[in-house]
C-alpha cells in the first residue's frame, strides 16, 4: 500500500474517506494480531498504517469542522 498524501485524500468524498477509515482500522487490527502471534513480516508497517489513518481522520475532521475562523476577527 503506497503512502497517500493529504491533498489526495481531500479530493475524495466523505463516504470514500469513511470507507478507507474502516479498512485501515481493520488492517491495523490484523497487523497487531500478526505481531502478537509472531507472524508479522514487517512490524514497522503498523506505524505507517497508523499515520495513514491519522491523515484520513484529519481530513474527515477538517470537513466536519467547516470553515475555520477568519484571522483578525476573533475576540477583542
Amino acid at each position: 500500500m503506497a503512502q497517500v498524501k493529504a491533498s489526495q485524500l481531500r479530493e475524495k468524498t466523505l463516504d470514500e474517506l469513511k470507507t478507507q477509515e474502516e479498512t485501515l482500522r481493520e488492517h491495523i487490527f490484523k497487523l497487531r494480531f500478526q505481531k502478537a502471534t509472531g507472524q508479522a513480516e514487517n512490524p514497522q508497517r503498523i506505524g505507517l498504517v497508523r499515520r495513514e489513518l491519522a491523515r484520513v481522520l484529519t481530513v474527515i475532521r477538517e470537513r466536519s469542522a467547516g470553515p475555520g475562523p477568519v484571522p483578525g476577527q476573533g475576540r477583542p
